[in-house]
């Protein structure tokens, strides 16, 4: 491991060499992107049966090989069916998404990587399977035009900037925090007629404008990568939403909650922000099994319990506002 892939003053001691070795990791990865090649070439399946790429691979094995260097007893990766044991003496778990937004590789639509850090039990499922409140670091990697980390370890969020002269993570700002509103929400609209009532009522109200009850106009935006949904929101507020719907396959909503919305959770609800399954938030519950699916909304805090008191009104009442605003109905 290099001695400098990380600005390490305003990191805890004992998370130093793991955070260096991310930083590492993912400073590789980024320069891997950089010179391109066929990433996207399609390579099986992992472990809960989501399409692979050849950068998928990449990245888990790279952030497998760096960590095992860096005081992690466990590591559990979304691509991997188990969590490995890395180093018996280690005191961390990392959970860890290697490479989210692999379905932009081949448009060259930030992507990113997901990390999550817990103290090491002597077991892989007590050190993963708990309450998501129990992180004591969380962060992401984005590989976008300007690569950058956003971490927190529960005082703030941290942002660092990749320098590309030495290919280390310099510090940018000390305390992120998420602007109290923005005009803007995150939802894949091509699912509507699969939502389920609480979410149609909320998104038909945001597209009635002016003229409609929020008396404001909403802008809408999708890039389908999780990594660069988050950013946009860590830096200019407004609100994301994957919602379980009817779909085969999405009853219990799509993003796992070991890998991606715990940790994004952390830094949001650390920047300010608030970060639920549509209800109830997303730190206050654990993953009963490692690649364990959840529905997730975050961003505003005034957004999401928002969203959280439309589910909460009567079924009958909701029923009533979707017939009166269903916007997408003829």
């Amino acid at each position: 491991m290099t001695a400098e892939t990380i600005q390490t003053d305003r990191i805890p001691p004992h998370l130093r060499p793991a955070m260096q070795a991310l930083a590492e990791a993912g400073a590789r990865l980024a320069a891997i992107i950089r010179r391109g090649g066929d990433l996207a070439q399609p390579v099986g399946t992992n472990a809960d049966g989501d399409g692979q790429k050849a950068l998928d691979v990449i990245a888990d094995d790279l952030f497998c090989q760096t960590l095992a260097w860096a005081g992690v007893r466990w590591l559990a990766s979304e691509e991997q069916e188990q969590a490995v044991a890395l180093d018996p003496e280690g005191t961390l778990a990392v959970a860890i998404d290697p490479l989210d937004g692999s379905s932009n590789i081949d448009t060259n639509v930030s992507i990113g990587t997901i990390f999550s850090i817990y103290p090491a039990e002597a077991t892989a499922e007590a050190s993963f399977l708990r309450p998501a409140r129990q992180q004591i670091g969380a962060g992401y990697i984005i590989y976008g035009p300007r690569c950058a980390m956003m971490v927190t370890f529960g005082d703030g969020v941290q942002h660092y900037a990749l320098d590309p002269e030495d290919d280390a993570f310099r510090l940018v700002a000390t305390r992120r925090q998420m602007p109290d509103c923005a005009l803007e929400f995150a939802i894949n609209a091509s699912n509507y007629r699969h939502w389920p009532q609480p979410i149609r009522a909320y998104i038909d109200d945001c597209l009635a404008g002016s003229d409609g009850p929020r008396e404001q106009n909403f802008n809408m935006r999708w890039i389908a990568s999780l990594v660069a949904e988050t950013h946009r929101i860590l830096v200019r507020g407004g609100v994301f939403l994957y919602p379980s719907d009817a779909r085969k396959g999405y009853e219990h909503g799509r993003l796992r909650m070991l890998y991606e919305c715990a940790p994004i959770a952390f830094l949001i609800e650390q920047a300010g922000g608030g970060a639920t399954d549509g209800r109830t938030a997303i730190l206050e519950q654990g993953a009963p099994t490692l690649h364990q699916r959840t529905p997730f909304v975050f961003g505003s805090a005034e957004k999401v319990a928002r969203i959280a008191a439309y589910h909460e009104l009567p079924e009958t009442e909701v029923s009533a506002l979707f017939g009166h605003r269903g916007l997408f109905r003829a």
